[in-house]
């Protein structure tokens, strides 16, 4: 059974910045690609960022793209969200995916990810 596990969420004020991570049980996480989304309170889940199967690439939305880095480390199953200049609409519960394969055709879809974990809150201060 796959399971995905967020952690490093909080509170922050506007410009801080805070270190989300998922771990993935299992070992197919270095074959499938990744992804982070967030849903705000209100509104639909949102793409934030996806990574390749090595890592050596990476799409960003635009409203993150300069302050959030995707990054992953294999050997530890495990997934990041550097998120810097952090605003107050960035408040959010942000949630990993693990993607259905190893390619990032369709990586903004979260019909393209097939293990979700169960989300950490991120709330940014004005």
């Amino acid at each position: 059974q796959v399971q995905l596990v967020e952690s490093g969420g909080g509170l922050v004020q506007a410009g801080g910045s805070l270190r989300l991570s998922c771990v993935v049980s299992g070992r197919t996480f270095s074959s499938k690609s990744m992804g982070w989304f967030r849903q705000a309170p209100g509104k639909e889940r949102e793409f934030v960022a996806a990574v390749s199967v090595s890592g050596s690439i990476t799409f960003y939305a635009e409203s993150v793209k300069g302050r959030f880095t995707i990054s992953r480390d294999n050997a530890k199953n495990t997934m990041y969200l550097q998120m810097n200049s952090l605003k107050p609409e960035d408040t959010a519960v942000y949630y990993c995916g693990r993607g259905r394969d190893g390619y990032l055709g369709s990586y903004y879809k979260e019909t393209e990810y097939e293990y979700w974990g169960q989300g950490t809150q991120v709330t940014v201060s004005s």
